[in-house]
C-alpha cells in the first residue's frame, strides 16, 4: 500500500471525526448569535412619480408581447406562485434563522445586488423556464430576459438586448423582450410587466462635454435603464400594481409589540429563542404566523418543534397555539379564523362559555370555548386552554367529540 506524500492521513478513525465535528467550530462561531436589529430609517423602494401605476388597469396586449403574456396568463395559480417567488427569494437573503434579520435594509450592499439573480433563479425554478440562447430564458420559443428592481422603474438594461449600430458586436440581434419585476416589502407592494426594449425606451442624456448633442446614458457597467416615457410600453400582468405581496410580519409589527417578541426572556436571564417564540404567539393573536416568522424570532433551527413547545407554555394562560394538523383545522374554522396550513399557524385565547353564548365556539367533552374578549384577556387567573384531539377526524361519537356551533 502506498501512500501518497503531502495528503493528511488521519491516525485514526476517532481523530478523523474530531476533525469533522462541526461543534468544535460552533463553540465559538458567531454566525448564529442572536442581535437586535434597529428599525431601518429608509424606505426600501423609490417609487418616481413617472412610474407611479395604478391597480385594475385595463391595458391592450401588444401583438409581439402576446406569446409571452399568454405563456404566464395559462400557468396554474401564475400570480400567486409569483408573488410567493418574490417572497421567498427576499427571505432567503434576509436569512432569518441564522441572522435575526426582518427587514430589506439590513442587507449588505452585496446581498442587496443579490437580490435580482435570486428572483431569476426561484422565477426560473418555479415555472420550469427554459434557458435562453443568449438571454436568461427562453419562452414560446423566443429569447426574453428577466430583470428586478427594487425601484420601479430602475430595471438596468445591458447592451444585448437591443439593436444599436454603434455597439458593433456587443450590441443585441434583436429587440429583445424583458419580465420586468419589483417589489417594496415596506408597503406589500409588487409589479410584473413585459416590455419590448428599444434604443429610444432607454435613456438618453445631453452631452456635456461640448457639442451638446443627445447621447445615451450609460453606467459604469454600459447599461442604461428604461426612459420615463418607456412606461407606455410595459405591459403589465395581472392589471398594474399589486397589494399582496405577502406579508413580512415582523416588519409590519408595532414597533413596541416587536420590541417586546424580540427582547423577551425569563427573569434574570437573556433572552432565549423559545421565550421570543412564546412571546411571539402571546403577541400576536388571531393572525396567521409563518415558518419564516417563526425561525426568525427563534433563531433556531425546528420552526415546528418551537411552535409545539409554545402551545405546550401558553396552554395555562387560556392560549392555544393552532397548526394544519389533527383537529386543529376544524377548531379553527369552528371559530371563524384563518385556517392554517402546513408551516402556518395561529394563536388565540380561549374561555370556557355557556351553550347560549352568541360568539363562534367548539364544544369539547360537553365543554363550550370560544375566543376571549378583550377585557377577559386580562383576567388576572385564567382558565388554562383545554387539550385538542390529535386526531384529523372528529367523529361525532369519538370519546374527544368536537363540534361547531353556530
Amino acid at each position: 500500500m502506498t501512500i501518497q506524500e503531502g495528503l493528511p492521513f488521519p491516525p485514526d478513525v476517532a481523530q478523523a471525526a474530531k476533525q469533522e465535528s462541526r461543534a468544535l467550530a460552533a463553540k465559538h462561531s458567531r454566525r448564529s448569535s442572536f442581535r437586535p436589529w434597529a428599525p431601518p430609517r429608509e424606505n426600501m423602494s423609490n417609487v418616481p412619480r413617472e412610474w407611479r401605476i395604478g391597480s385594475g388597469l385595463a391595458q391592450h396586449v401588444p401583438d409581439d408581447l402576446a406569446p409571452f403574456v399568454e405563456w404566464f396568463y395559462n400557468k396554474p395559480e401564475a400570480r400567486e406562485r409569483f408573488r410567493w417567488v418574490l417572497r421567498d427569494s427576499l427571505d432567503e437573503l434576509l436569512d432569518g434563522q441564522r441572522t435575526g434579520r426582518w427587514a430589506y435594509q439590513h442587507l449588505t450592499k452585496t446581498e442587496k445586488t443579490y437580490l435580482g439573480t435570486a428572483v431569476e433563479v426561484n422565477l426560473t425554478r418555479e415555472f420550469e423556464i427554459a434557458e435562453g440562447e443568449r438571454l436568461d430564458w427562453s419562452i414560446a420559443d423566443v429569447d426574453i430576459d428577466c430583470k428586478f428592481s427594487k425601484d420601479l422603474g430602475g430595471w438596468e438594461i445591458p447592451m444585448e438586448m437591443y439593436l444599436c449600430a454603434d455597439h458593433g458586436d456587443r450590441g443585441g440581434r434583436a429587440d429583445h423582450a424583458a419580465v420586468v419585476t419589483w417589489m417594496d416589502d415596506d408597503h406589500s407592494q409588487w409589479a410584473a410587466g413585459i416590455v419590448r426594449i428599444t434604443d429610444e425606451r432607454l435613456r438618453w442624456k445631453q452631452d456635456r462635454r461640448g457639442s451638446g448633442d443627445r447621447v445615451r446614458a450609460y453606467n459604469r457597467d454600459n447599461k442604461r435603464k428604461l426612459s420615463d416615457g418607456a412606461k407606455s410600453g410595459v405591459f403589465w400582468l395581472w392589471g398594474g400594481l399589486q397589494t399582496d405581496l405577502p406579508t413580512n410580519l415582523l416588519r409590519h409589527l408595532n414597533a413596541d409589540v416587536r420590541e417586546r417578541i424580540l427582547t423577551a426572556s425569563l427573569p434574570g436571564r437573556s433572552s432565549s429563542g423559545q421565550q421570543r417564540v412564546n412571546q411571539l404567539f402571546r403577541e400576536v393573536q388571531e393572525r396567521l404566523i409563518g415558518r419564516q416568522t417563526v425561525l426568525t424570532a427563534g433563531q433556531q433551527d425546528d420552526a415546528p418543534k418551537r411552535a409545539r413547545d409554545a402551545r405546550t407554555a401558553l396552554q395555562p394562560k387560556g392560549i392555544v397555539v393552532l397548526g394544519h394538523q389533527g383537529s386543529h383545522p376544524h377548531v379553527a374554522r369552528a371559530l371563524e379564523l384563518p385556517v392554517p396550513v402546513k408551516g402556518e399557524w395561529i394563536s388565540t385565547h380561549l374561555v370556557p362559555v355557556s351553550p347560549e353564548d352568541a360568539r363562534p365556539k367548539f364544544s369539547l367533552d360537553g365543554e363550550f370555548w370560544a375566543r376571549a374578549r378583550e377585557e377577559e384577556r386580562l383576567h388576572p387567573d385564567p382558565t388554562p386552554a383545554p387539550d385538542l384531539p390529535d386526531r384529523r377526524k372528529i367523529d361525532g361519537q369519538s370519546h374527544s367529540k368536537t363540534h361547531s356551533t353556530q
